[in-house]
């Protein structure tokens, strides 16, 4: 690691083989929100994203759910608190709730989010936040703040409609029904359901960590800004990002892996 591991408490993270090993540690309150939750996981995504020697970052919970969505008794608690954590800092364009969620598209590796039992709410937008959602047949997903006569605002709106389309975003939203993790993937909420979602994301993050992580970043960037910017725009990125990837030592690692069927030993990220 290149800075210091912030100290959290409802947010566990450990990092082996270059993997994060990230949880949601509430598991008697299934991992419902709090402000300081929300805190833990935008300190500890900002803290990987420093870390270029990071391959892959896997995000579940303790206990019975993944989240069940936001503790709303403990967090009106503090409506001072609230009204702080609602303010965007201009330098981001994120309040805490946003962030919260939009912090690991910020994480140039990819994310992937192992779902079992409950994913409600902020559970939703969190879950959207990573780059792959593998989850239970059996997990419970809810676009659930229609119930609270609200609606979802921590990134909610941009990547619920990016993942599933604007129809189905609509429908999830209004209605705020519940469905299953194999419902979820039918209609593309849900990259995948296993029936150990944990270790199909630790498995998935292991074959990921076997390309070049230089090639890898530059995906995620390149498809994370697709979605919003024009054809031109992005056909300009692409050949931006294609010329420094030939420029780069771990693209030759790669190639001369291939060549001589060996398997890369890739230096830590350039960006």
């Amino acid at each position: 690691m290149t800075s210091k591991q912030p100290s959290t408490k409802l947010v566990t993270t450990r990092v082996e083989d270059a993997i994060a090993h990230v949880r949601l540690a509430r598991p008697d309150k299934l991992n419902a929100l709090t402000l300081e939750t929300l805190d833990d996981l935008v300190r500890t995504a900002r803290w990987l994203r420093r870390d270029r020697t990071l391959r892959a970052v896997v995000i579940a919970g303790e206990g019975d759910s993944f989240c069940s969505g936001l503790d709303f008794p403990t967090v009106m608690r503090t409506p001072r608190r609230i009204a702080g954590a609602f303010m965007p800092a201009p330098w981001r364009g994120t309040n805490l709730f946003q962030e919260a969620c939009w912090a690991w598209r910020r994480v140039p590796v990819p994310v992937i989010a192992a779902v079992h039992g409950h994913c409600y709410g902020g559970g939703v937008q969190i879950a959207l936040g990573a780059d792959f959602r593998l989850a239970t047949p059996d997990s419970k997903w809810s676009v659930l703040e229609g119930k609270w006569g609200i609606i979802p605002d921590m990134t909610g709106m941009r990547s619920l409609s990016e993942v599933v389309g604007i129809d189905v975003a609509k429908r999830l939203t209004m209605t705020a029904e519940v469905i299953s993790g194999s419902e979820a993937a039918r209609i593309g909420l849900v990259t995948e359901v296993h029936d150990d979602p944990l270790a199909a994301a630790t498995a998935l993050a292991g074959r990921l960590a076997t390309r070049s992580p230089d090639a890898v970043a530059a995906a995620k960037r390149l498809l994370d800004g697709a979605v919003t910017s024009s054809a031109r725009r992005t056909f300009a990125r692409e050949r931006r990002e294609q010329l420094r990837l030939l420029l780069l030592r771990n693209t030759r690692i790669a190639q001369q892996a291939v060549r001589r069927k060996t398997s890369p030993d890739f230096r830590p990220r350039a960006r």
